[in-house]
């Protein structure tokens, strides 16, 4: 491994990746907000302008579409999570990569989240709180199987670690 992604390698693990299930309601979530914004935005422009700006602003719409399908299979690739003996170590960012170190006995409480939209595909978002906000961390895009078995094992070794103080 060589350059910076060095400082993003878990020592001695390889990264859990998140389902794909992910990539595909983030791109329903994208076409659920662009899609009807455009169809208003052009049915203002139609009554106001030309055919060639109504033509330039639905080219501009399906670039976005576009760039936004491309995008979300390039940031769902990004996601990960490590489970380490002391701590979890979570991974995301394409333009600006992150690495959160979350100590287990640092953790407060674990939520599990999940909208209409990730219900219906199921998966799961197991959210950590920790003291300082810094810290928490979020790994969306977990089948429900795999969000309970982390939210279990994440609760006791919390609890566990933060015992004695």
């Amino acid at each position: 491994m060589a350059g910076i992604e060095v400082a993003f390698a878990p020592p001695d693990q390889h990264w859990v990746p998140v389902s794909s299930r992910l990539r595909t309601v983030r791109r329903i979530s994208l076409l659920l907000w662009v899609v009807p914004l455009f169809l208003i935005v052009l049915a203002i422009l139609m009554s106001l302008v030309s055919t060639a700006i109504v033509l330039a602003v639905a080219a501009v719409a399906v670039a976005i579409v576009v760039f936004g399908w491309t995008a979300v299979g390039r940031n769902w690739r990004a996601w990960g999570y490590a489970e380490r003996a002391e701590d979890l170590l979570v991974v995301r960012g394409v333009l600006v990569r992150r690495l959160v170190v979350v100590p287990y006995g640092r953790m407060q409480f674990v939520d599990v989240t999940a909208g209409p939209l990730e219900r219906r595909f199921g998966i799961a978002t197991v959210q950590l709180h920790t003291a300082a906000a810094a810290t928490d961390a979020s790994i969306p895009g977990l089948v429900p199987d795999e969000a309970a078995r982390l939210r279990d094992r994440l609760a006791a070794l919390g609890e566990a670690r933060s015992a004695g103080l």
